[in-house]
């Protein structure tokens, strides 16, 4: 579940810039948009290119991260079994094969992201790897291909796009008011923006923000459950079962970057913010499947 918290991250960095953008147009050459429709559209165009410009991002994004090194050619008989696994379980699925990556890291963990179901990224830890049997493996595998197979990614960033356009269209309507207010509403529009506008726009983009993360998060959530369903049809309900068990037995230091943890298969922040729910609940979900 690498993908979600680097998406995040990577959407509001984009974000971040846009806005600077859009900051320096409206006060080096007084710009402004001139009513409630214009003002939408700029926060749709500005929202959801900045979701999509994340969801391009993020493999090259998760590579860097985390070091992962692709597999092009299997270097023995380890490598060879986990190309051949996904490569099987793709086709199961019903997508094409996606990238296979190892990297380095003593934590059980593994993610995949990627554009579509035809150009994704599948990888794991070498924790995994070595703290793990081949069928828990199989497993884990499994539920990652499903992330892709159910085309998480998109969906997450037409959520994610789709909130970007209300924080930036609140947040603009807010701190237009409070300007306003400030100026005493004098001349607004042939002066410009000031001071007040910028302030409030950056406060609210960052309160907005947090409340929308919830969103996502709540998202990120309720994928588990499926990608779990989607493992144990692909590798066998008890061995997606013995993998969670695994998982919550413990599994050492997790050596993802902290802005990107999230993303693991195991990686979890508070109730309202984890990226995961808790796995005794992701395994009575799996014991109560048909």
């Amino acid at each position: 579940m690498l993908r979600i918290v680097l998406f995040v991250v990577t959407n509001l960095a984009v974000l971040f810039l846009l806005n600077i953008v859009l900051f320096v147009l409206q006060s080096v050459f007084h710009i402004r948009l001139g009513n409630t429709q214009s003002l939408l559209l700029m926060a749709a165009v500005l929202g959801m290119g900045g979701s999509f410009i994340s969801l391009a991002l993020s493999k090259w994004m998760a590579r860097m991260s985390t070091g992962a090194q692709v597999i092009d050619q299997p270097r023995n008989e380890a490598e060879r079994w986990l190309v051949e696994t996904v490569r099987r379980q793709a086709e199961a699925a019903g997508i094409g094969m996606p990238e296979v990556a190892i990297y380095d890291g003593p934590e059980m963990n593994a993610f995949a992201t990627g554009m579509s179901k035809d150009n994704a990224l599948v990888a794991v830890s070498t924790g995994l790897l070595q703290n793990m049997n081949r069928e828990q493996v199989e497993a884990v595998l499994g539920h990652e291909v499903s992330h892709v197979a159910n085309g998480d990614m998109v969906t997450l960033t037409l959520i994610q796009g789709v909130l970007n356009t209300f924080v930036i269209f609140l947040s603009r309507i807010i701190g237009s008011i409070v300007d306003g207010m400030l100026r005493g509403n004098r001349d607004s529009d042939s002066r410009g923006v000031g001071i007040g506008y910028f302030l409030t726009v950056m406060v609210m983009e960052l309160l907005l923000g947090l409340l929308a993360s919830i969103v996502v998060m709540w998202f990120s959530r309720w994928r588990e459950f499926r990608a779990d369903a989607g493992g144990a049809r692909l590798a066998g309900r008890g061995a997606m079962i013995s993998a969670l068990q695994r998982l919550a037995a413990g599994h050492g230091e997790n050596t993802l970057p902290k802005e990107i943890a999230a993303f693991g298969i195991s990686g979890t922040f508070g109730r309202l913010f984890a990226s995961h729910p808790p796995i005794e609940e992701r395994i009575a979900a799996l014991r109560s499947m048909a």
